[in-house]
């Protein structure tokens, strides 16, 4: 071969392996692009007044799924989330989760916070024959084979929080709710604990989901000087309420407040509030007004464990320093491992009836500690309450021995009583979850 025609032979020899090399990365890159997904709905509200609470739990949701497609992904698949605001309005929570289910083509959902809004899920998912896990603490009274309840039952928080209210705070209860389905439930269950301990309600109070009107309200606690007053207001109100307080000069060394829904996120949000609208005072009214508060969760961010710890660095790494983590973001969080291990045992993502049976009994230990399935769908849960420092976290005060057995119908009433509570709720608010109209809720509903 003369030297010009080895030239020539290595030029074309480079062009071939070029142009076989570029067949290659395009036909890589059209596999990958097509290559199948499995895609999963995060059903949560990102406007309205429910956004402050349910954003960091579909952030703690997105998370495990970035996780879990880093590793592999999901029967060699990739994990495809679906995002879906319901607008803090439970009619477009259902309206999504059909949406997500005819339309997406998801495998599950992940989301919803309050009990409205779940209510208005789960015929949509028994419909459909799909999953609906549920990050968050309850009112109980429900069962769905179609549901996975991640957060606390009644027994798991409600209920031993007014016991332990009852041996370390004192009887006189003022009960304060938004006006809906979970804090009706929960304030009718509270009022037969109170009444076994020998207790006594001193006033009942309800403003709509996303009320910010309490002046009145604090002033019938001031007159009515309870010892504790149950909380089970929802979203952004919470930082209204805590005001009102304030401003009837009612501080936590005079009542002590125990909340059901009050998280780390939420004592950030009323800090930030008063740092905004009156700095040169806020610190005071903070350590006035929210220092010294109590909680019932399963999970708290100060939980001294390895795992936790862990847990806890892995989300300021991603979203910064200072960023908190709630019971129900770390409910979401292993809710969606425990989904995760219970498809790979099916080796099947479509069969939902294999899916819920092999996460039956179904352990995982997760940041709040051991966790599993029961066969109501609900979980074996450690009970824990904390009281807020001055820096805004929660000391753990007590814990249950271990986790505690689900039961979502307390059984100091029958099944059927329960249920006919639920059903009244719903015939008095015309076929709604809610009283009246909350501010996520179109007028014409």
């Amino acid at each position: 071969m003369t030297p010009m025609a080895k030239k020539y032979y290595i030029i074309a020899v480079c062009f071939v392996s070029a142009f076989i090399a570029a067949v290659f990365v395009i036909s890589f890159a059209g596999m990958h692009k097509h290559r199948p997904t499995i895609k999963v709905g995060i059903l949560h509200s990102f406007t309205g007044t429910m956004a402050i609470s349910e954003k960091p739990v579909a952030s703690a949701t997105l998370l495990a799924l970035e996780e879990i497609n880093k590793s592999g992904g999901l029967l060699g698949m990739e994990i495809e989330p679906v995002i879906a605001d319901g607008k803090s309005d439970p009619n477009v929570f259902q309206e999504e989760a059909e949406r997500l289910i005819t339309k997406e083509h998801v495998k599950v959902i992940f989301g919803c916070w309050t009990s409205a809004s779940r209510k208005m899920v789960k015929p949509v998912v028994e419909e459909y024959n799909s999953i609906l896990f549920y990050p968050v603490q309850y009112g109980g009274l429900e069962e769905s084979p179609n549901i996975i309840y991640l957060g606390a039952a009644p027994n798991q928080q409600l209920i031993p929080a007014i016991k332990w209210a009852c041996d370390n705070l004192g009887k006189r209860f003022f009960l304060v709710g938004s006006d809906y389905v979970f804090p009706r439930v929960a304030n009718k269950i509270a009022t037969d604990v109170i009444g076994y301990f020998d207790g006594e309600v001193m006033g009942e109070e309800y403003v709509l989901l996303g009320g910010k009107d309490f002046a009145g309200i604090a002033r019938k606690i001031r007159e009515a000087k309870p010892d504790v007053i149950l909380s089970t207001i929802n979203g952004e109100s919470n930082v209204a309420f805590f005001e009102a307080l304030h401003e009837a000069g009612i501080p936590s060394r005079k009542v002590a407040v125990m909340s059901f829904s009050m998280s780390e996120n939420m004592i950030t949000a009323f800090r930030a509030y008063l740092q905004k609208n009156n700095p040169q005072d806020a610190e005071h009214t903070f350590k006035e007004q929210m220092v010294g508060t109590y909680a019932c969760w399963n999970y708290f961010e100060s939980i001294d464990n390895p795992l936790n710890k862990d847990f806890v660095k892995k989300f300021r790494k991603k979203f910064g320093e200072g960023y908190k983590v709630t019971d129900p973001m770390e409910a979401a969080y292993y809710g969606v491992y425990l989904w995760n291990k219970s498809v790979r045992d099916c080796g099947d993502a479509d069969n939902t009836r294999n899916i819920v049976n092999h996460l039956h009994y179904l352990s995982m230990m997760a940041p709040e500690g051991i966790v599993s399935v029961a066969s109501n769908n609900h979980l074996f849960k450690t009970v824990r309450i904390g009281r807020v420092n001055n820096e805004g976290d929660f000391d753990i005060l007590w814990a249950s021995n271990g986790p505690v057995n689900p039961d979502q119908y307390p059984d100091f009433r029958t099944k059927v009583y329960w249920e006919n509570l639920i059903d009244g709720l719903y015939r008095k608010w015309n076929g709604r979850w809610t009283a009246g109209v909350s501010p996520g809720e179109k007028s014409e509903r």
